[in-house]
């Protein structure tokens, strides 16, 4: 956040350094650019306009409030500071809808009477404005309405941006659309478990087909969130809850081949980074499945 702060403040300063040089040009047919008289103008103070003056205020404004949780006070100022997405600079235009999203998300976090309709209208609203920080957004949106219980609302979230495309933005970020694909995966892991432990109260018997539509309801979400987990997990990285979460499921259809694959995999695959936990995970299911002394020690003794 302070970077970004950072960044937008010297945008100002960089925005009234190219309007001095530019009257100073000749092309604007103003006088010609002296070298001796641009090292004296850089000596005195930058022009700065009634509404970057403004904007940089009310932006310590609410940096003040927030580093003090004076966040009453913070959305007040926030209110205001909205106006500087009506800047045409370039640079401005970058930076501050995502200076905007973080600081606005942290203050409605956190002030008592914000409403989760407050949320989505301000996530909204900037969703069409910060191209550059959609998907981001949209995964920030999700987290809330997942945190808040809202599972059919977090679902079309991860739906509609997991299908969204903007040109060459969309390619260049990789990293995020595959976070947006797990947890796409996870949310269908969620979903699998709920129906699960409703059916579970109904029926005790696998075989039991008093429930059969409740039952393909459950195994439609396994197949969609097997798909998701599993292109995820050929990505490297730390991905610990996607993984136990996929094994649950193959553990539940009794798949011990699949599953063991997996845990395998990530335990042992060198393109992942090291991770205790990728044994830890594989040692308690062969435990769990009765494995051999022999095959547990040498789990434990990597």
């Amino acid at each position: 956040m302070d970077d970004l702060c950072a960044e937008l403040s010297q945008s100002e300063q960089q925005d009234s350094l190219d309007d001095e040089q530019q009257i100073c040009s000749p092309e604007t047919g103003g006088r010609p650019h002296l070298p001796l008289l641009h090292r004296f103008k850089e000596t005195l103070p930058r022009r700065e306009t009634g509404f970057h003056k403004s904007s940089r205020i009310c932006l310590t404004k609410i940096q003040e409030a927030l580093f003090k949780h004076r966040w009453e006070e913070a959305a007040e100022y926030m209110k205001n500071y909205f106006e500087t997405l009506e800047d045409t600079t370039v640079r401005k235009q970058t930076v501050s809808p995502e200076v905007i999203w973080r600081m606005g998300s942290e203050i409605l976090h956190h002030l008592p009477n914000a409403k989760l309709e407050d949320f989505n209208s301000f996530l909204e609203r900037l969703k069409n404005i910060g191209v550059k920080n959609y998907q981001k957004m949209c995964l920030e949106h999700f987290f809330h309405l997942l945190l808040l219980g809202k599972f059919d609302d977090a679902k079309r979230q991860v739906s509609a941006v997991e299908n969204w495309r903007y040109g060459k933005l969309t390619a260049s970020q990789p990293q995020t659309a595959k976070l947006i694909q797990a947890y796409h995966g996870y949310l269908g892991y969620l979903t699998w478990c709920a129906l699960k432990a409703a059916i579970s109260d109904t029926v005790t018997d696998k075989s039991d087909n008093s429930d059969v539509a409740e039952i393909q309801e459950m195994h439609r979400y396994f197949r969609q969130s097997s798909l998701n987990l599993q292109e995820v997990l050929k990505q490297p990285g730390v991905w610990d809850p996607f993984v136990l979460g996929y094994i649950n499921m193959l553990d539940f259809y009794e798949n011990e081949s699949e599953a063991l694959k997996v845990l395998n995999e990530y335990a042992y695959d060198n393109s992942f980074p090291p991770n205790p936990n990728a044994h830890v995970y594989l040692y308690q299911f062969l435990k769990k499945h009765q494995a051999s002394e022999k095959t547990l020690m040498a789990v434990l003794r990597v």
